[in-house]
């Protein structure tokens, strides 16, 4: 790897209130990499232009806690300006080991256009409990809101092109940016990549976290939510870099569509809310559009198509429609509707009884379904894992 192509790569570390770890972490990343930013996030507990007063270290200062995100977004704004082509960002409290930089240089130097994550390696010590969950957690959405296979995205050891990234429109400013960079980076077709990392977490009551538990989840919730409300919409996304494949290529070429239609797979818990799809919008009174909305809804959010389409069928009159009728006819009316009596007409008649009934019962029947098929086929992973041992 050529010098000038190391002298485009800035190591920026945010940091608040890790005085005590801060300055072995950045001097560590300046043995590696000739440019390091640390970014003062308003710390408290230290005077971090004083602690690294006499080395080449530069620090920038929040004189307020603005959050992650927005440290991160203030560290793009000064390495583009400074002409950096990389910004390589880890974590100020020495979970990360700067002796990994290496592993990412390669993988920057022959993917320009991509994110690239530190993947954590689990199997440390002291590794919380709710990191492990949380992981999973967001891996989860992401997969939903951009169709990406993400081992770590939590991870905050991670390479970003800075080019393509101050092109980028982003919201979140605290740790809800790591998620939205990496579903928007998909959505403007950046490609991810991931390379192994060791990671140290101090013993339980040592570790010093700023991640809080109501406030951050809260947010994260609604940043998810925000993600696949904006996933849902049929307008394209701006694309700043062409990707091969996308939405509008299943309808160019259906042969492919079908075929990759029927290789699809899915973790337990995809399976789980594809059949919830297929159910929730199979009840629901969408009369000769059932499958065109299952399609868009589930490849929208890269669920199994193949199942939800076949499930959907379980709505199919008379049973769930009459259900979803005789229920909306008494929210309505106050009063039943005698079974027989449906033989005799068509079921459009009663379309606005059946659209308040379906208002109940499809989230309901989609909750079970949903969960039926989560545990049925998280079941016949672990025999299959069992006897494949």
């Amino acid at each position: 790897m050529s010098d000038s192509f190391k002298q485009k790569i800035w190591c920026v570390i945010p940091v608040y209130n890790n005085g005590t770890t801060v300055k072995t972490v950045a001097l560590k990343c300046r043995e590696q990499l000739d440019h390091v930013l640390v970014v003062d996030d308003g710390c408290t507990d230290a005077d971090l232009s004083a602690l690294f007063a006499g080395t080449d270290i530069q620090v920038l200062r929040h004189e307020t806690n603005r959050g992650k995100g927005a440290a991160l977004l203030s560290a793009l704004s000064a390495v583009h300006a400074a002409g950096g082509r990389w910004m390589l960002c880890l974590d100020a409290d020495g979970q990360h080991h700067p002796e990994d930089i290496p592993r990412f240089l390669p993988v920057m130097e022959q993917s320009p256009d991509s994110i690239i994550i530190g993947a954590r390696d689990f199997s440390a010590a002291n590794v919380p409990g709710g990191s492990r969950f949380g992981r999973q957690f967001s891996n989860f959405w992401i997969k939903l809101e951009c169709g990406a296979n993400v081992s770590d995205s939590q991870s905050g050891f991670r390479a970003y092109p800075v080019e393509l990234l101050a092109q980028m429109e982003l919201h979140g400013n605290r740790y809800d940016f790591e998620v939205e960079v990496l579903t928007k980076a998909v959505w403007y077709g950046l490609s991810i990549k991931e390379v192994p990392v060791q990671v140290t977490y101090a013993p339980k009551g040592e570790r010093i976290t700023h991640f809080h538990k109501w406030k951050d989840n809260v947010r994260l919730s609604h940043r998810h939510g925000l993600l696949v409300s904006r996933r849902l919409l049929p307008w394209p996304h701006k694309k700043l870099v062409k990707t091969e494949y996308d939405f509008v290529e299943f309808f160019r070429h259906p042969l492919r569509f079908l075929i990759r239609l029927l290789k699809e797979s899915a973790t337990p818990l995809e399976l789980g809310l594809s059949a919830a799809v297929g159910i929730l919008l199979g009840a629901l009174p969408l009369i000769g559009a059932h499958t065109v909305s299952i399609l868009y809804v589930t490849t929208r959010l890269s669920l199994n198509r193949a199942l939800a389409l076949t499930i959907q069928n379980v709505c199919m009159p008379p049973f769930v429609p009459c259900a979803c009728i005789l229920l909306g006819h008494y929210m309505r009316m106050g009063c039943w509707l005698v079974f027989a009596d449906l033989r005799h007409v068509a079921l459009q008649e009663y379309l606005v009884d059946w659209l308040l009934g379906s208002l109940i019962l499809a989230p309901l029947l989609a909750l079970f379904a949903g969960l039926l098929i989560y545990r049925l086929a998280a079941f016949l992973r672990k025999e299959s894992e069992a006897l494949s041992a």
